[in-house]
């Protein structure tokens, strides 16, 4: 077995080793630590002796040096000798048959203590990457364009958060749960969304952090099959994703949505999406839930110009009371002028500026110059998009937006 499988092994069990670690020894930072030392150690010896049961391999390898790091602490001697009393402690590989109902329980405690309150958004992101989903902090960096310092200080400064917090490794009570669970799909969100538009760099889509949040959206989804947001939420991802293999050329340059060829759409993500929708609309659809409607009437249209417009407008309406944003309102505005005419659209934008409503955007311009330019005054819509392109951080829209001024 070669670093390949090593990896491929991490990635999948991951989660429940870290989230058993976890729990085994009331230590999260711990816990992380271990389980990256019995990587490391996998790294060395599988390819020269593979083991029957790598996940297991891990587990046991990770829970003994869990025990040694104890034992060394001396401040925590009666931690260790109570917990190498235990019976069962030098489990053999086979022996990772865990419960299966309890593996569930601790992942979920682990994307919850990931996602916790107490840790800046940054950090959630970072330790939700890296202990949930068994990204490298190489691979982190690289999908959020940082220095791979500055990551692994963000996961260190998070583990020493979350210990000086006393943040128990266990779920929260029901009621906290669910007034909780905002965050942690705030922080799937954010992944999904760098990796559907990046932020800055000279690539649009960064496809192996969305479908990394698309997985981890199905964890979730299937840990809390009663709660209709993770559902909108998954849908949302699945149904934006499914637009991904038409969303550029062969050499990366963006196609926009009127251009593009609906043929390379993913329709089994598209399939996917409509059922997890279906799912989030057992009690109403939350902010999620919206937006993944709306993705949907997307995905069911033939075209743009067949696109029912006036739904959308109506979601987004809805979207704006229940999670109102300048975003939201901005979005609307691209609905309304589509379904109406530009100049009503123009008009809520115009409201949006004299609020200043999103400094330092480039959205806001943007969406202003191209309703702008559909009115014939192709002056203001140039400068608009000139704006728009100085204030964007990312290489490929900014060519765009640069091109269509320059048509103008």
């Amino acid at each position: 077995m070669g670093t390949a499988d090593v990896e491929a092994v991490w990635r999948i069990e991951s989660a429940r080793i870290v989230a058993a670690l976890a729990r085994f020894t009331g230590d999260f930072g711990l816990a992380e630590d271990a389980a990256q030392e019995a990587v490391a150690e996998a790294l060395v010896s599988w390819p020269a002796d593979p083991p029957a049961n790598p996940a297991g391999w891990l587990m046991t390898t990770a829970r003994r040096r869990a025990i040694d790091t104890i034992r060394r602490r001396a401040a925590l001697q009666d931690r260790y000798v109570r917990l190498a009393a235990e019976p069962g402690i030098e489990v053999a590989v086979d022996d990772y048959d865990l419960d299966p109902d309890r593996i569930d329980d601790d992942v979920l405690a682990l994307m919850f203590v990931s996602c916790h309150p107490v840790l800046s958004p940054e950090a959630r992101v970072a330790l939700t990457l890296r202990v949930v989903g068994g990204l490298s902090s190489e691979e982190i960096a690289r999908a959020f364009l940082v220095p791979v310092p500055t990551v692994q200080a963000r996961i260190t400064r998070a583990k020493k958060t979350i210990a000086a917090a006393g943040v128990p490794f266990e779920l929260p009570p029901a009621a906290e749960r669910r007034e909780r669970l905002g965050g942690v799909l705030s922080v799937l969100y954010v992944i999904f969304t760098e990796g559907s538009t990046a932020t800055s760099g000279d690539r649009l889509l960064r496809p192996d952090v969305a479908y990394e949040a698309i997985r981890l959206a199905r964890t979730l989804a299937a840990l809390q099959a009663d709660e209709p947001e993770v559902h909108g939420l998954l849908a949302l991802c699945e149904l934006t994703a499914a637009r991904f293999p038409a969303r550029t050329g062969p050499d990366g340059s963006p196609i926009l949505l009127a251009d593009q060829d609906r043929r390379r759409w993913d329709f089994s993500a598209i399939r996917r999406g409509l059922t997890a929708l279906t799912r989030a609309s057992t009690r109403g659809l939350g902010p999620y839930g919206l937006q993944a409607a709306i993705a949907a009437a997307h995905a069911s249209a033939p075209s743009v110009e067949a696109t029912d417009w006036d739904r959308i407008v109506l979601l987004y309406e809805a979207l704006g009371r229940v999670a109102p944003s300048p975003v939201v309102e901005l979005n609307r505005a691209v609905a309304v002028a589509m379904a109406t005419g530009p100049e009503q659209g123009l008009a809520i934008v115009d409201e949006l500026v004299a609020a200043d409503r999103l400094p330092g955007s480039h959205l806001l311009p943007a969406v202003r110059g191209e309703l702008l330019a559909r009115l014939g005054r192709h002056p203001e819509a140039r400068a608009e998009l000139e704006l728009a392109a100085r204030l964007c951080a990312n290489q490929r829209e900014r060519s765009v937006l640069l091109d269509k001024a320059a048509a103008l």
